[in-house]
């Protein structure tokens, strides 16, 4: 949101109170409160008719800082604030004649309190100014309104902050956003939209972002925080939020990778997701015909074809017309909803099923709904409703304890059916105006905290329904601490290059934004792709931490496009299959590190200025690298950074430190190993669920005489995993293990 018009000018319907001096500083419980004046006090008498804003620094966790100004601390607040984990950690406070300082870790808040200055400086341990608030920067904004007489002034409140970019500094970050992937002259506001992906509408609008200068930035408000990042001020970062009250956390890890661990532990990690959620996923699609005979012909199809399917969905048709939710199999076309599901387990499936927590009129939980006051409700009392979807629906209550286990209730019939997962669509379209919680809650704020409720929900009911470690969504929306229930997947792309290229920038964003696994509609969700960009998709897809065959009006089996298409969708998800022993490796780091599985380049290689940019590939964990083909041709350019580099397919070496152009066809893509790296392989390539160690190929990449390597395999118990460590001794390459399991080595 811009307040300016250009650096000097205000907008006239704004009154701005900017912090221009730190009129007092102190120690209060481990934390360091500033007052600062919003006009110069240079005798008593200034100290009358100014507005003043309270910035109280604290340290949640070690190398975190938290700033909290505030206007008016008597404010309402009605909630919800995001959840965070805090740890027990003291912070080293001083209080000096022209300045004050707190300490957490390797990260320093210091602020000036000299007269006619206003200035708090971010410093990393070395001394090195991160960043700066300071002229202009801190302000309460009034949108002024006309009112009654009154000494007080009328109007909308903004909390504001903007903090100084260097030279050379790159943001990234704020959500899975299909914009340019460096957010640089970008205005980003935090409000859930089911916009699509060729829009700057945003599902999942995370209030996070980082740049390449190693720290990150969180503003702990669910509400429409806006960012104008390097854009009404191009030397800074601006973020607003209205009310009286603006609260952010300058997170330092000093690296990408360790920035993005600290916002995690500080939000939430990603749960460690089941083996076989790995696998190819499969989709009835959107609005296609189905029943059982169509069903079975697409799972029987993929066998025949020996493609390897993991998971089956059913998306919306499985209930009847109108009735979305009613979570009850239509029975025209599904009259023995046990028997199908059965015999799909029988064919080693694991299913899914489409949800939302809206309630159509016609649903017959709609009635059950209303009596009970589980559905939203207007100030006078009414349920709302739209027919903007599915006719008169309803929206589930989800701060309402009752309604949160009716919910689950009709769910878990669903689960005892069979089911073994589900697809949490929605949750972006909740409404502001007029709404009245349960509990409260700002309508303003649960607009977008409402996805992370309504996931929070689902997930914990799988998890008791299933166990822990074998629950998993499929998701559209989120906000920050989503990425603790996962998956999510990029939302209503269309089925082109262009389309592709748009979702893997979303993707890198997640990834910014703590997110350990996403997925995409293979090949695109509206119109039907040609086979050619089908083809080129899939490899994408199945070289993605989650791989699903989806769309809307046709189905996306690959025999329907071209036979070719059955080769490639065949061998890239034999692939994946075959890469679970690295790809699980590095799912467990998600879960315990909160480092995502698919990372942009500059998080991998943050001092390669060439990597800062690169929005056309990724590093897939650490070791491998994946350039998508996004051309017709096969033609694809694409940047190796320093070091020895093999490609997968030939195991010929190529030296990094530059670009390169390669035509591929079909049945490859640019899929590079990091020289030093000891990839694992499974002997199995039909599922992604086996014994990663029985039998195990370890491909030898560079590994130099002197050098060694350590990886962890896990075992066929759940949550164990063996350690084996390579060494080069005069060009033979030795290995230490506990493991048992036969195994070869290449």
């Amino acid at each position: 949101m811009k307040f300016t018009n250009g650096y000097w000018m205000t907008k006239p319907e704004f009154r701005m109170d900017f912090a221009v001096q730190c009129v007092r500083a102190e120690e209060e419980h481990g934390k360091l409160k500033l007052i600062a004046a919003c006009k110069p006090v240079r005798g008593r008498g200034d100290v009358l008719n100014i507005a003043t804003l309270q910035v109280t620094l604290s340290a949640p966790r070690k190398n975190i800082i938290r700033v909290q100004i505030t206007h008016f601390a008597g404010a309402a607040d009605h909630g919800p604030h995001f959840e965070t984990y805090g740890e027990t950690f003291e912070p080293k406070i001083s209080v000096e004649k022209e300045s004050a300082s707190i300490c957490s870790g390797d990260l320093q808040a210091r602020a000036c309190i000299r007269e006619g200055k206003w200035q708090i400086d971010f410093l990393n341990g070395q001394g090195e100014i991160l960043t700066s608030t300071g002229y202009h920067g801190m302000c309460r904004a009034l949108k002024e309104e006309e009112g009654p007489c009154s000494i007080q002034p009328h109007g909308t409140s903004y909390m504001i902050d903007s903090l100084d970019l260097a030279v050379g500094e790159k943001v990234y970050g704020l959500g899975e956003r299909f914009t340019a992937y460096v957010k640089n002259g970008q205005r980003a506001d935090m409000w859930n939209a089911d916009g699509g992906t060729a829009s700057e509408l945003a599902y999942k609008n995370v209030p996070f972002y980082m740049t390449n200068r190693g720290y990150g930035v969180f503003v702990e408000d669910p509400s429409e925080v806006s960012f104008e990042v390097a854009s009404e001020k191009v030397e800074r970062v601006q973020f607003s939020v209205p009310g009286e009250t603006l609260v952010y956390d300058i997170i330092y890890g000093g690296t990408p990778k360790k920035t993005v661990s600290l916002y995690t532990a500080l939000t939430g990690r990603p749960a460690l997701l089941p083996r076989w959620s790995f696998g190819l996923w499969l989709s009835t699609s959107f609005t296609t015909s189905y029943d059982e005979a169509t069903v079975t012909s697409f799972i029987d199809g993929m066998a025949e074809r020996d493609i390897p399917l993991s998971v089956f969905h059913f998306d919306c048709y499985w209930m009847k017309a109108f009735n979305w939710c009613d979570f009850t199999w239509d029975p025209d076309v599904f009259p023995d909803p046990e028997g199908m599901l059965k015999r799909y387990h029988e064919k080693g499936l694991k299913l899914c099923c489409w949800i939302n927590p809206y309630i159509a009129q016609a649903s017959p939980l709609f009635e059950e709904g209303k009596a009970n006051r589980y559905l939203l409700q207007t100030k006078d009392g009414s349920v709302w409703q739209t027919d903007q979807w599915v006719a008169g629906m309803g929206i589930l209550d989800v701060t309402n304890p009752a309604a949160r286990d009716w919910y689950c209730g009709k769910l878990k019939i669903l689960l005892d059916q069979g089911i073994d997962c589900l697809k949490t669509d929605f949750g972006e379209r909740i409404p502001v105006r007029d709404i009245v919680y349960y509990d409260g809650s700002d309508p303003m704020k649960m607009h977008n905290y409402y996805t992370f409720l309504y996931n929070r929900m689902v997930f914990e009911l799988l998890e008791r329904e299933k166990g822990t470690g074998n629950a998993i969504l499929f998701a559209r929306s989120a906000t920050a601490g989503g990425q603790q229930f996962p998956v999510h997947w990029g939302g209503d792309n269309s089925a082109s290059y262009v389309s592709m290229e748009e979702t893997l920038r979303a993707g890198l964003s997640m990834s910014h934004s703590g997110f350990g696994y996403w997925s995409h509609d293979i090949s695109g969700f509206e119109q039907t792709a040609p086979a050619d960009v089908y083809k080129r998709w899939a490899a994408f897809g199945l070289l993605s931490s989650h791989s699903r065959l989806h769309g809307s009006t046709s189905y996306r089996v690959p025999w329907l496009f071209d036979d070719e298409s059955v080769e490639v969708v065949r061998f890239f998800t034999k692939l994946k299959c075959r890469l679970m022993p690295y790809l699980y490796q590095m799912a467990a780091e998600a879960h315990e590190n909160g480092i995502p599985m698919m990372r942009p380049m500059m998080m991998e290689f943050p001092g390669d200025p060439a990597c800062e940019y690169l929005d056309r590939q990724y590093m897939l964990g650490d070791r491998l690298l994946v350039a998508p083909v996004f051309r017709k041709n096969g033609q694809v350019n694409f940047y190796l950074p320093e070091g020895d580099w093999y490609n997968f397919f030939t195991g010929e070496c190529v030296k990094g430190g530059s670009w390169r152009t390669e035509t591929h066809g079909f049945m490859s893509l640019p899929l590079y190993v990091r020289g030093g790296t000891v990839l694992p392989l499974g002997a199995c390539d039909c599922r992604t669920d086996y014994d990663y160690q029985q039998d195990a190929e370890f491909r030898v990449y560079g590994l130099k005489n002197g050098d060694s390597y350590t990886l962890s395999i896990p075992a066929a118990e759940e949550g164990r995993f063996v350690q084996y460590t390579f060494v080069n001794r005069d060009g033979k390459t030795q290995v230490t293990t506990e493991a048992k399991q036969p195994f070869h080595m290449i």
